[in-house]
């Protein structure tokens, strides 16, 4: 396995510079000697602990869900371009969502109703997908697309509806939005699980990557894991966009360059695209609230910035080969 024994205090050490970051870097300048000193104004504190600690745990927990979610989703389409949002499960959770604001709802209202989207979509996938779901990627992969772009029509429409007065909002949330007060421990705790769950299987992820007919003959049950596989990316997927609305890119761009650096071993795979994405997300928001302060843009803007470039890139170097 390459780079065995750094890859983990790197990517450890990277999280603690960009967590320490996004605690300190904003329109106010938090000093964080003054932090471990305990020296902090209470104004300053309040803001610490209210707002910026919140935000910088939620986009922790969203981009290592949406890292994660991509390695699974790559494994299940063998595919290196595909990311979690490949299924339409963002459109279903954007079409909720969207219509909780319309109707002038607010709060956990949006979270929840994004949720259920999400799962429902999942569900229309996962049963028109082909056998449960538990049929080939590629079938999998066009029906997710079909729906996907149903639902972009869906989004479009509510857009057109909608009051205007909800209107800003509704195109905030879809382009990504972090500042919820909100700290979503219980996040931390599904990406604990779903690492679990990656970490087991990573063996039978290896053989299933190489096909599933060498995967079969070598023992593994492809279509229970497939099913694994597709039901965690989806589980991960809409627990993400609960959090933080559609934000793109993440799974596809660090997973790629994980795989770069790791090699395609799951066992390492799967925990450093955690931990990139992480901190990936995480960097991307400080900047997304910091730049144009007191202004913020929406993290997705700049995910995709990351992001677009570099698929374009891929594709041309999958097509040249």
């Amino acid at each position: 396995m390459r780079h065995s024994t750094i890859w983990l205090p790197t990517l450890l050490l990277l999280n603690l510079l960009v967590f320490g970051l996004a605690l300190g870097w904003g329109s106010i300048a938090i000093d964080p000697l003054q932090v471990f000193a305990g020296e902090l104004p209470d104004w300053q504190s309040t803001i610490l602990m209210e707002l910026r600690l919140p935000r910088a745990v939620t986009a922790f927990a969203v981009g290592g869900m949406l890292a994660l979610a991509g390695v699974l989703m790559q494994v299940l389409l063998r595919n290196p371009l595909a990311e979690p949002y490949v299924l339409g499960i963002s459109g279903g959770a954007a079409v909720a969502a969207l219509g909780a604001i319309t109707l002038g709802l607010g709060g956990w209202w949006v979270s929840g109703s994004a949720f259920v989207g999400s799962l429902a979509s999942m569900l229309l996938v996962f049963l028109l997908g082909g056998r449960m779901g538990y049929g080939r990627g590629d079938r999998l992969l066009l029906t997710g697309v079909v729906i996907a772009a149903g639902w972009g029509a869906c989004i479009s429409l509510l857009l057109v509806l909608g009051p205007d007065q909800s209107l800003r909002g509704m195109l905030f949330w879809l382009m990504g939005d972090l500042s919820r007060p909100e700290t979503p421990w219980w996040a931390l705790l599904v990406l604990a699980l779903a690492l679990a769950a990656a970490w087991f299987m990573a063996p039978a992820l290896d053989l299933l990557a190489r096909g599933d007919e060498q995967a079969a003959v070598l023992g593994v049950e492809t279509r229970r894991l497939r099913g694994v596989c597709y039901l965690t990316a989806s589980f991960l997927t809409a627990c993400a966009v609960t959090l933080a609305g559609p934000v793109g890119f993440v799974g596809l761009v660090v997973p790629h360059l994980m795989r770069q650096w790791l090699g395609a071993g799951h066992r390492a795979l799967a925990p450093a695209s955690l931990l990139a994405g992480g901190a990936l997300l995480m960097l991307a928001d400080t900047a997304a609230r910091s730049l144009i302060a007191p202004r913020q843009l929406p993290v997705g803007v700049l995910t995709a910035a990351v992001g677009v470039p570099l698929f374009l890139y891929l594709l041309q170097r999958r097509g040249t080969r």
